[in-house]
């Protein structure tokens, strides 16, 4: 069983069940450890299912009692046949405890087996611990501070929190092509004058966000980079730094006409429609023209505008009213509010005026394109009667000397027919070959398309198989490094031919208890023959005894006494063995009663009895309380 627990306790430690270094055996097994590793080994069985489970007793009876019920009900769902329930879980059995963990390991997924075969490295041991301490803290609810309790106290330690705030960073640029060089101004900065990565940020609170935020954009360009040149750059049939370059050249040559494009002055005007410089000014002019030379607005800040109106306001108020000393604020006041008034009067004035400028210059415009329209479609009208007049006049002028051109017209038309089937007879000549020649180009064209098509799938598949053997190349190249390390971490004293010779004794062993048990099954076969021979032979010589002293009884008294001590000398015989048969069966009573002692002295009964009656004395207590507070209530 040693060799059973030993299994039992690693493929519990792989599915995440925190087994100390000091539990080698099912015997040392607590009833939280139970409960965590039944519950571990269902959330990887069945995640659905585990998922809704504890990994830990509640400290209240009657909460233990459902969480046991659960268990039970749960390992039922995934097939086990035992005999099962709460008591299993709170008042613990080695051999039920035993049967029902092979029963849950042997049920694990093959990934999960093939993942406990796998080293446990450094690196990898950091990785589970990390991954299990983050589950951990999911799992746990938050809570605010002023409402957690002493057992939610020590999982949700209050710490600072800092926002998420990532800020650019400058890492050393590590080239991956060899024929790349970089240089030695580039190299000397980033060895002297370039900081480390956790002095840039501004606070030390952002080094872990710039960080992942660094990471993550490289890991996304390294991405994107991939998809383009999977779906694009293999199409282009260039090298990668060809298309690259080409891509930075593409670009280049768009910002610069962008720019361009910005530089140049706009052609189309503010009002809405197409308007040289000349034509702008010109409508400002009659902008300005149309009000008064004092009402022109000119462009000015709001000092220049305040300065003004103050000054203009002072030089016009100067020939009516002399401020004097006793003059008021208020007086001020209102007149600068009716000036202001009146400005606004204005101002309104002037935007209508623009917005009935813009809405003439619209409808102008639109005007204007119609007439335009319409005189292209004129002018295509002229050109058609133009040449329809020109035919008419020639015609015309062939009326006096109607026979003669006609004559000539039909001799024309001969020849140019002839010339015509002339024509046709040589096109036909030289087209036949011409498209014998394009049927075969265009075959051979298309032959090459498929050929290009599918070197190019092949090429694609190439590349596939090689990220797959460069990332399988990568993970062995971990697993050996994992590997080495556990190597020097072993016990170096410990070889294998030790174990070899372990595992030779242990066969070795096992070889001599089966050749015993078989002697033994041959010599208990052996002796149960010559019982069966002997008992035989007793009935048989019993009955031609008792044949010949019954034939001699009948004739001397003697005879007849000892007749009579054979049968009781034969029933004392009978009796005799029966007694032995019954000693044998009692003394294997005897044994089976002792291996019960034994099974049952194991089974912790009294430690469980004790148990029962502290956790009945606390359920006691719990339902006391409750009804107390039902009373208060």
């Amino acid at each position: 069983m040693e060799e059973v627990d030993k299994i039992l306790v690693h493929t519990l430690k792989q599915v995440g069940t925190e087994v100390s270094e000091d539990i080698d055996g099912v015997r040392q097994f607590s009833s939280e450890l139970i409960v965590e590793a039944v519950v571990r080994c269902l959330r990887v069985i069945d995640p659905g299912l585990g998922s809704a489970l504890p990994t830990s007793l509640p400290p209240g009876m009657s909460a233990r009692f459902r969480v046991g019920m659960s268990l039970a009900q749960a390992c039922q769902d995934v097939g086990y046949k035992g005999d099962i329930g709460y008591q299993t879980f709170l008042y613990s059995n080695e051999p039920e405890i035993r049967s029902l963990l092979m029963f849950l390991v042997e049920k694990l997924p093959r990934e999960s087996a093939q993942a406990s075969d796998q080293p446990t490295g450094k690196s990898m041991v950091l990785q589970r611990a990390i991954a299990a301490a983050i589950k951990a803290q999911l799992a746990v609810p938050w809570l605010p501070p002023n409402c957690r309790l002493p057992l939610h106290s020590e999982a949700q330690i209050q710490g600072t929190l800092h926002s998420f705030h990532a800020q650019p960073l400058s890492s050393p640029h590590c080239t991956k092509d060899p024929g790349e060089k970089q240089l030695k101004e580039t190299k000397d900065y980033e060895r002297d004058i370039l900081p480390p990565v956790t002095v840039q940020p501004s606070h030390h609170a952002s080094v872990v966000a710039s960080l992942l935020e660094k990471h993550t954009a490289e890991l996304s360009a390294a991405q994107e980079w991939d998809n383009e040149w999977n779906s694009q750059g293999l199409l282009s049939r260039l090298t990668p730094q060809e298309y690259h370059l080409k891509k930075l050249t593409r670009l280049r040559k768009r910002i610069e006409e962008q720019l361009r494009s910005t530089a140049l002055p706009s052609s189309e005007s503010a009002f809405g429609g197409p308007c040289s410089t000349s034509d702008l000014s010109e409508l400002l002019q009659a902008f300005r023209g149309s009000a008064p030379p004092d009402h022109i607005l000119t462009k000015g800040t709001h000092f220049t505008h305040t300065q003004k109106f103050t000054f203009a306001q002072e030089g016009a108020a100067v020939p009516s009213s002399i401020p004097t000393g006793h003059q008021s604020e208020v007086d001020i006041q209102l007149r600068q509010q009716e000036e202001l008034i009146s400005l606004q009067q204005q101002f309104q004035h002037l935007c209508s005026d623009v917005h009935q400028l813009l809405a003439d210059t619209k409808h102008m415009s639109v005007t204007n394109t119609q007439v335009l329209d319409e005189l292209k479609q004129r002018e295509l009208g002229n050109s058609e009667k133009e040449e329809k007049m020109q035919v008419k006049k020639k015609t015309i002028d062939l009326l006096p000397d109607a026979d003669n051109n006609l004559l000539k017209l039909q001799a024309l038309v001969e020849a140019s027919a002839k010339r015509v089937v002339n024509l046709a007879s040589q096109w036909e000549k030289h087209r036949v070959p011409l498209i014998d020649e394009h049927r075969r180009l265009k075959e051979i064209c298309s032959n090459q398309d498929l050929e290009s098509s599918r070197k190019l799938s092949e090429i694609k598949s190439l590349h596939d198989k090689i990220r797959v053997s460069t990332e399988e190349a990568k993970k062995k190249e971990e697993m050996y490094k994992q590997l080495v390390t556990e190597l020097e971490n072993l016990p170096q004293d410990a070889s294998r031919s030790a174990y070899t010779q372990r595992i030779l004794e242990i066969v070795s062993n096992i070889k001599k208890q089966k050749e015993e048990i078989t002697k033994i099954l041959s010599d208990t076969k052996e002796l149960q023959k010559e019982i069966n021979n002997l008992t035989g032979k007793l009935d048989r010589t019993f009955a031609v005894t008792d044949e010949l002293v019954f034939k001699d009884a009948k004739k001397d008294e003697s005879v007849r006494k000892s007749y009579k001590y054979l049968a009781a000398l034969h029933e004392n015989c009978n009796q005799l063995i029966q007694t032995i048969e019954d000693t044998g069966t009692i003394l294997r009573e005897i044994r089976d009663l002792e291996e019960q002692i034994e099974t049952e002295n194991g089974n912790k009964t009294v430690a469980n009895l004790e148990r029962i009656l502290d956790d009945y004395k606390a359920i006691r207590q719990e339902n006391s309380a409750l009804a107390a507070k039902v009373r208060e209530g």
